[in-house]
């Protein structure tokens, strides 16, 4: 099992030094689910776009530009861009997020705070008619990276 990148020899955590490392194009993408009752789900939909799921897509956005500010340990990148999609299922919103970059470290972690903040805005925005609303599967789909000649 590999070692905890954050923890130096003596157990102390520690920022990773990334400063060897080349710089490539780097992109990750992340998921999260709201569970609510079909009603909560109808009245989403039925919102005029410009509202919910336009508010939490921002927060989703602005958060990942802040990830470092949120996570100690986190570098903090140039990000290329952040996109977070929002669709309102029968019974949900399904919530996709991705930030690419070109530097010395990945971008999972900016989209992973992306798709959370955007699922507990959404969360937010609806609490007052459904207190039975569920945040679940946040996780990593895929990230990728590519050298920069």
């Amino acid at each position: 099992m590999p070692e905890l990148s954050h923890v130096d020899e003596a157990g102390r955590v520690r920022m990773v030094d990334v400063g060897a490392k080349p710089v490539s194009r780097r992109r990750a993408t992340a998921a999260a689910s709201i569970t609510m009752a079909p009603e909560t789900a109808r009245r989403l939909r039925e919102l005029p776009k410009g509202d919910a799921l336009v508010t939490a897509r921002l927060a989703g956005i602005m958060a990942a530009k802040r990830t470092s500010e949120l996570i100690p340990l986190c570098h903090p990148l140039p990000l290329g861009v952040v996109e977070v999609d929002l669709e309102v299922l029968e019974n949900g919103v399904s919530v996709t997020a991705s930030a690419e970059t070109t530097a010395q470290t990945g971008v999972e972690m900016e989209a992973l705070v992306a798709v959370s903040v955007a699922a507990l805005t959404v969360y937010d925005m609806a609490k007052a008619i459904d207190k039975s609303m569920r945040i679940e599967a946040v996780h990593l789909v895929e990230k990728t990276k590519v050298p920069v000649d």
